[in-house]
C-alpha cells in the first residue's frame, strides 16, 4: 500500500470518528450552553477533517484541490455530494464561529448542525466504502 493510500485510510478513520463524535453531541441537550460550544466545536473539526479527507480522496483519483471550496466543488462534481450549497454553507457556518462568537449565531448553527447532519453522515459512509473496500 503507497503512503498517499496509507494517508487516505488515516484520514477516513479520522473522519469515521468525528463523525461519532459529532453525532454523540448531537443527541445531548442542547439548554447547556456547553454542550452548544461543545458540539459546534466538534462541528468546526469535522469540517476540517471532511475537506482535507476529501482532498486527499480526489487526489487520489488525480484531482488536485488546494482550499476547502475547491475540494467541495470538486467533491459535488463527482457526484459524492448530494447538496454543492449546503457543503458551502457548512464551511460557511465553519467559518462564522471560528471569527466570532454570538449566543444567538451559535444557537442559529446549531439548528444548522442539525440540518446538515444526515447528509454528512451519508457522505462520510460513501467515502468510507469507496476506499476502505479491499484495503484491510
Amino acid at each position: 500500500m503507497d503512503t498517499n493510500h496509507r494517508k487516505l485510510l488515516n484520514s477516513l478513520n479520522n473522519l469515521e470518528l468525528a463523525i461519532a463524535r459529532l453525532e454523540e453531541a448531537l443527541s445531548e441537550d442542547a439548554t447547556n450552553p456547553l454542550i452548544v460550544d461543545g458540539t459546534i466545536q466538534r462541528f468546526e473539526f469535522t469540517i476540517e477533517l471532511f475537506w482535507k479527507t476529501l482532498k486527499r480522496a480526489l487526489q487520489s483519483e488525480g484531482i488536485e484541490t488546494k482550499t476547502p471550496k475547491e475540494a467541495l466543488k470538486e467533491a459535488y462534481q463527482a457526484g459524492w455530494l448530494n447538496d454543492e450549497s449546503a457543503w458551502l454553507q457548512m464551511l460557511k457556518d465553519r467559518n462564522e464561529t471560528l471569527h466570532t462568537y454570538n449566543e444567538e449565531l451559535a444557537r442559529e448553527i446549531l439548528a444548522h448542525i442539525h440540518q446538515y447532519f444526515p447528509e454528512m453522515k451519508r457522505v462520510s459512509e460513501f467515502v468510507l466504502n469507496k476506499y476502505q473496500e479491499g484495503s484491510s
